[in-house]
């Protein structure tokens, strides 16, 4: 398995474990629709949380949350569309980032759960 690839699935693993130590329930993991993916789907507060997991070890070329594109979070919004397509009932949603910084044997997270759509 690629560096890369490892650090996304350890971030995913961290980022999971996070958020059911903050109150949310974990729905799914690496939700899949055809090309489009989310990272996690989280309810918390009746709301149905829609999250990018970026994880890195240095911040030598950034920190994770600044590699968001706006195609990322067009491919965000069309997944969840289709979630919801399958998943009728979900009165509230939500899309968040959760940065992972990784280094010298600290884990720093980012949480941004501000954007209401």
């Amino acid at each position: 398995m690629a560096q890369h690839n490892q650090t996304g699935s350890t971030g995913e693993k961290l980022a999971a474990t996070w958020l059911v130590k903050n109150g949310f329930v974990i729905k799914e993991l690496n939700w899949r629709y055809k090309h489009l993916e989310v990272d996690l789907i989280a309810e918390k507060n009746n709301t149905m949380h829609f999250i990018e997991v970026k994880t890195r070890h240095t911040t030598q070329f950034g920190y994770p949350e600044e590699s968001i594109t706006k195609n990322k979070m067009k491919n965000l919004k069309d997944a969840a569309e289709q979630y919801q397509y399958k998943n009728p009932g979900i009165k509230w949603i939500q899309f968040d980032v959760l940065a992972i910084l990784i280094q010298s044997g600290k884990i720093d997270y980012w949480f941004n759960q501000d954007v209401y759509w």
